[in-house]
């Protein structure tokens, strides 16, 4: 019985530009469409179904072109795998800011910070408040929606411009989001490039930090050419956190072991979990009566309280009922169910990353580009205007960081350069700037929350603008570009 001969494989295609140019034509419409149609709830679900479509688009020319499907699926796990690290990392920060918010730790940042508030030096006073308050908790936009909406509305009390107050809360929440590791996009930026989470905020640090001095700057010579109302209460709603928790330097316990942890290089994801749990115990014993409010079930016994309330903070987030709208917005959130949106359009926007960049797609597109990249400046250039492109045409800061350190990756590790300085300028270049843009997800949030345009306050931003200048000035001078060190060649 004569058997059929195995079929033969199909032959493999080089793509052509058109099969590199279509997925992200699609990519830009879906983007673009689901903003449209969605506003602001955009990023709950529609940009996510966009960036799975868009990859299953690009997969359809990659089979098109040859490839099998086993070859697609693989470089689908791979995808997954090189985000394996900041999944458990995010997971982990949902769970700490559950704990935190529970134990008083950032209600106690937040206490304190609002002291520092002066009305003759409010915009530089602005721009710390949100930089320490961002750092805390690692979110821009909770910074911008609680304590900066609040900050915008005194402006308008103390005769001082909310245009400008705008640009001082925007300048402070990149910031603290830039250099904190709780925050997802600095976790992203570290993870997809290949380097510590530390490594990488040192290094942006030396961006980031001249870039906020610098706005802190401007907005004290703005101020002190300010005429204020004197004599106006600066009281806030958030200036009541002390009628509801404990606010003590004890409070601050988890924060001092989770530096710690960091100074002695523990693992990130371990460093964070512990610093979660040990919100939790500070909880137990500065906040017991905070723990029993939240978990609201007296006919447990006080330890099954405990535990549960622990539990609860660190899967679903803590929820703060206070009737106080401030109050209730800053602190009702975290949970590692808060990251899962998150952690959704992270795994689209890198399978479709992975998918164009395996099979040739992106180096269609870019290796023209490269090939006139010949100096590490150019090559910054080149990431800066990728980066800001992608904000402006896809709409999405998660898609302007991780595409860029794709495309990337390679041609920093052929020229020798380490992966924090390509996580450093893909940050500064691609999450800093998206709220500059007013139909960017950020800048569309931004607007609506502060209530003011875009256009108004994106010449205040002065940290954000300053950040990829900076960024891109480094890599025209070599300043601060670390080199991966050459391994001798030994004689045999």
């Amino acid at each position: 019985m004569t058997g059929q001969p195995p079929s033969s494989p199909r032959p493999i295609r080089e793509p052509s530009f058109l099969d590199a140019i279509i997925p992200l034509v699609i990519l830009i419409l879906m983007i673009g469409g689901s903003v449209y149609l969605f506003g602001l709830t955009a990023i709950d679900g529609p940009v996510q179904v966009a960036l799975i479509l868009s990859a299953m688009a690009a997969s359809l020319i990659i089979l098109k072109n040859g490839h099998p499907w086993s070859a697609i699926s693989a470089s689908g796990g791979r995808a997954i795998a090189s985000i394996n690290s900041a999944i458990f990392i995010l997971l982990a920060v949902g769970a700490l800011i559950g704990t935190w918010n529970m134990a008083g730790t950032i209600p106690t940042l937040v206490f304190y910070g609002i002291q520092i508030l002066q009305p003759s030096w409010f915009y530089l006073a602005t721009g710390i408040i949100c930089g320490i308050v961002a750092s805390a908790i690692g979110s821009s936009w909770t910074t911008v929606g609680t304590i900066g909406v609040g900050l915008v509305g005194i402006a308008s009390l103390l005769g001082v411009s909310p245009v400008v107050t705008a640009g001082a809360v925007i300048s402070g929440g990149y910031f603290g989001d830039k250099t904190s590791p709780l925050s997802e996009t600095t976790v992203l930026s570290a993870q997809l490039a290949g380097v510590d989470i530390y490594t990488h905020i040192r290094a942006q640090l030396w961006t980031s930090g001249p870039a906020f001095i610098l706005a802190l700057i401007v907005f004290a010579i703005i101020g002190s050419q300010t005429e204020v109302v004197e004599g106006i209460e600066t009281v806030t709603d958030l200036a009541q956190l002390d009628q509801i928790f404990w606010i003590t330097p004890l409070a601050l316990i988890p924060l001092l072991i989770l530096g710690i942890l960091s100074f002695r290089k523990v693992p990130a994801p371990l460093a964070i979990m512990l610093a979660a749990l040990v919100g939790g115990l500070t909880a137990i014993i500065l906040q017991p009566q905070v723990v029993i409010r939240f978990v609201d079930e007296p006919d447990l016994a006080t330890p099954i309280v405990f535990i549960k309330g622990v539990w609860l903070a660190m899967a679903n987030g803590y929820q703060e009922n206070s009737g106080i709208a401030d109050i209730d917005r800053l602190l009702s959130r975290g949970g590692m169910d808060s990251m899962l949106y998150t952690l959704w359009i992270i795994i689209g926007a890198v399978t479709f990353g992975t998918l164009m960049e395996e099979f040739g797609l992106l180096a269609k597109l870019i290796n023209p580009v490269l090939m006139r990249a010949e100096t590490t400046g150019k090559l910054f250039l080149t990431i800066v205007c990728t980066a800001i492109g992608l904000n402006i045409f896809a709409g999405d800061q998660y898609i302007a960081l991780v595409l860029p350190v794709r495309i990337f990756k390679v041609e920093f590790q052929k020229r020798g350069l380490q992966p924090q300085n390509l996580s450093r300028v893909a940050a500064d270049a691609g999450t800093v700037t998206s709220p500059l843009v007013p139909w960017n997800s950020c800048g569309a949030f931004m607007a609506a929350t502060l209530g003011v345009p875009t256009f108004l306050y994106l010449p205040y931003c002065i940290f954000n603008i300053a950040s990829p200048l900076l960024s891109l000035g480094y890599g025209i001078t070599g300043f601060k570009i670390e080199k991966i060190p050459a391994v001798p060649l030994h004689e045999t």
